[in-house]
């Protein structure tokens, strides 16, 4: 938070650079690695890092590191300030809109570079439809994908959520998933390494985490849910999700309802989506009352 009058001219006299407005209007539509920003602003990428670490000193980028990359973008928690210095920026002038080109070609040869999913060629309308009818009962908040793969979740949700981080253990689906969440012009997502056994976050960080698939091949279905619980805030939702080609619906349900009691969650009825032919099994589970008073 700016709360000084010298945090705010530092912010004034970092940002009173053109190389430094052009690398913040960068990371405004979303994580960029530093050799993405070193290829756009067409600097050495010593140089392109001094300009970083400046505008992170500044509180106006952070910095993280995904396995073999370092990536910035902008703080999730901006201050009041902060924000209205970024608005100030003339997005809509040259360089700004070439750099922007720019970027989104890089992150289109990304993504042309290989072969979609039968599953991505030919996207479950039907699941989608039940997701985001459960969006309309509560608000999405911040959203946590587990296993997001090429982030088909994300790209579904991002618009109606605050922030959105989609984590995987595969840096290649990563990488995918990041440029294809900037393609559609969605600045609200990050990505994260990391596996459902062991999330890379503190307790209570998301209001809505989704399990999408991939509890029916883990070697440790409890263990995973636990770590989705700990990511809940109070009255989060955990939206699981499990193909029927997993299992067959009642034996399915089962294990869930097990595996969820054995967590500690209170779920709900699952429902299978659709109702003739169903393809997949949806459960909603939240946290019991004595455990949000714990939190």
């Amino acid at each position: 938070m700016v709360n000084t009058s010298s945090e705010l001219l530092l912010q004034l006299r970092v940002l009173a650079d053109d190389t430094r407005m052009r690398l913040v209007a960068l990371c405004a539509q979303g994580e960029c690695s530093v050799s993405e920003l070193t290829a756009v602003v067409g600097l050495s990428q010593p140089r392109t890092s001094q300009h970083l670490k400046q505008l992170c000193d500044a509180g106006l980028l952070v910095r993280y590191r995904d396995g073999k990359r370092v990536y910035y973008s902008l703080p999730a928690r901006q201050s009041r300030t902060a924000r209205q210095l970024l608005d100030l920026l003339p997005l809509g002038e040259h360089p700004f809109l070439e750099d922007r080109a720019r970027l989104r070609q890089l992150r289109g040869v990304t993504v042309t570079s290989e072969e979609p999913t039968q599953q991505e060629q030919e996207p479950d309308r039907d699941i989608h439809r039940a997701i985001l009818d459960l969006t309309v009962t509560a608000p999405i908040g911040d959203l946590l994908d587990i296993g997001c793969g090429r982030g088909r979740m994300l790209k579904l949700l991002a618009a109606r959520a605050h922030r959105v981080v989609g984590v995987d253990i595969d840096s290649g689906a990563r990488q995918l998933a990041r440029a294809e969440l900037m393609l559609a012009g969605l600045p609200n997502c990050s990505l994260r390494q990391g596996d459902m056994y062991q999330l890379p976050f503190d307790d209570a960080q998301f209001d809505t985490v989704i399990l999408d698939d991939v509890l029916g091949d883990a070697a440790r279905p409890v263990t995973a849910l636990n770590e989705a619980a700990r990511m809940l805030r109070k009255n989060g939702r955990l939206l699981v999700l499990m193909s029927l080609d997993a299992g067959f619906g009642k034996e399915l349900r089962d294990r869930i309802a097990g595996w969820c009691a054995s967590a500690g969650l209170r779920l709900s009825p699952p429902r299978v989506v659709p109702r003739k032919r169903p393809r997949w099994l949806l459960s909603v589970a939240t946290l019991p009352e004595s455990r949000d008073a714990a939190a």
